[in-house]
């Protein structure tokens, strides 16, 4: 146990001493987002590309592990939707919200420095696969049905959903850096060395700059009269996300498809565990529910470092599974 509290444990002291400094106003929570600014538009994006354009091809597609991951995020977001619309009687756009924070992890600010720990140089690979998986697989659809439930009435316009997708993914910093990484590794380029150390020192500034954020932001978010919404999609998320995505692992070598081996598997689990993406309230803000995704995203973050160790804990003890 001790072990695996020095895997999460720095992870939480670093998103409590962000806490704490917005808590005692050595920063702001508009501070908060110009950091993250800083973290998405640079520091992720230089990550990214160093991960991707330091390995050869082979080392960086990995089939079996996009596959896995995007099948078992899509089952959950399928069950999720019908359970919301059905069983709870919500509206289309206030489903795909609840879908979303069960399904979509937050990769780079919480994912990427638990990998790290773990995994070394294959964090930053790993980090690249659920961002291509979240950014053109996972969102674009959650964005459709949000604006679909709130069109309800209308004939939605596909090109324009299609068009105002195309345009969050061309002006997407990650989404670009990842291209851009795959092609180098594509080419067999060598990148000249006052790139690569330039892009490296960027890169080392994103995991205790984004613990730090999620931290900040946390302070002032309000969980009361939420706790039954709240509640459903933490549980979503911290366990039903990772057992979907598990199931996925296990099936689809059965189906005649790439299976995922090793490291691999343990890092697919542990990503579709970690609590939803830190902009979950911003980006319900447009359709009116940034309230119970505010306050999902706090009780989420909080529980998930008793769901992680406790997950960390059975890797542990399921030595023959994790070695494939």
């Amino acid at each position: 146990m001790l072990d695996i509290l020095a895997i999460t444990g720095p992870i939480y002291l670093c998103i409590a001493a962000g806490y704490a400094s917005v808590r005692w106003n050595l920063f702001t929570k508009a501070d908060m987002r110009v950091f993250g600014r800083f973290v998405i538009q640079v520091a992720l994006p230089a990550l990214l590309f160093n991960a991707l354009a330091s390995r050869r091809l082979d080392e960086v597609v990995h089939t079996g592990y996009l596959l896995a991951y995007a099948a078992g995020s899509l089952v959950l977001i399928l069950g999720a939707l019908w359970f919301a619309c059905t069983v709870q009687r919500k509206g289309l756009t206030e489903s795909a919200y609840m879908a979303m924070g069960m399904t979509c992890s937050n990769s780079g600010y919480v994912g990427y420095p638990v990998m790290l720990l773990l995994f070394g140089p294959l964090s930053g690979v790993v980090l690249a696969l659920n961002l291509i998986v979240e950014n053109l697989v996972k969102l674009p659809l959650l964005f459709t049905a949000a604006d679909v439930g709130a069109h309800e009435g209308e004939r939605p316009s596909l090109r324009r959903a299609l068009t105002q997708t195309g345009a969050r993914l061309v002006r997407n910093p990650m989404i670009v850096a990842i291209f851009a990484g795959f092609l180098v590794a594509l080419l067999g380029w060598s990148l000249p060395s006052v790139i690569t150390r330039t892009v490296t020192l960027f890169s080392a500034a994103s995991s205790g700059l984004a613990l730090f954020i999620i931290g900040g932001t946390l302070v002032g978010l309000q969980v009361r009269g939420l706790r039954r919404q709240v509640s459903l999609i933490a549980v979503g998320k911290l366990l039903l996300h990772p057992l979907a995505v598990f199931g996925a692992i296990v099936l689809l070598p059965l189906l005649g498809l790439p299976a995922v081996d090793g490291d691999l598997r343990v890092a697919a689990v542990l990503s579709a565990a970690m609590p939803m993406l830190g902009i979950y309230p911003i980006l319900a803000q447009r359709h009116g529910f940034e309230g119970f995704t505010a306050a999902a995203l706090l009780a989420t973050t909080a529980a998930s470092f008793f769901s992680l160790s406790a997950i960390l804990w059975l890797m542990r003890h399921s030595a023959g599974w994790l070695t494939g």
